[in-house]
């Protein structure tokens, strides 16, 4: 698959904001994290994250762009888990830090994505 499709555009753009906000409280030492050209014109501002991050984001990414289902689900409530437990661990943590720091910004519609 050469490019990503609507709603993996949609994920990524989700993924990649729960990752810069969970980077943003927990670690230090963080650089642009550089986008993909069929990624670029979704994100206005730039996404900062640490080597820890960084390396998490591009094994989403990839992880995503093969993903065999459509419509795929979200990562919770898939029957194939095609990421590793380290990453699956980790990424569960961002995104229970990160949603429930976004709801409390303010940031509604990231709560129909946490609960389902």
């Amino acid at each position: 698959m050469e490019q990503f499709t609507d709603p993996q555009k949609k994920d990524i753009k989700v993924l990649l904001k729960f990752a810069a906000v969970f980077c943003g409280a927990r670690h230090g030492n963080r650089s642009e994290f550089p986008m993909k050209e069929d990624l670029a014109p979704l994100f206005r501002e730039r996404i900062n994250l640490c080597p820890e991050c960084r390396a998490l984001m591009e094994y989403a990414l990839s992880k995503r762009r093969r993903c065999p289902l459509d419509p795929k689900p979200s990562c919770k409530h898939c029957h194939v888990q095609c990421y590793s437990r380290d990453f699956r661990a980790k990424m569960a943590e961002v995104m229970a830090f990160s949603g429930k720091r976004m709801i409390l910004r303010g940031r509604l519609d990231y709560l129909w994505h946490y609960f389902f």
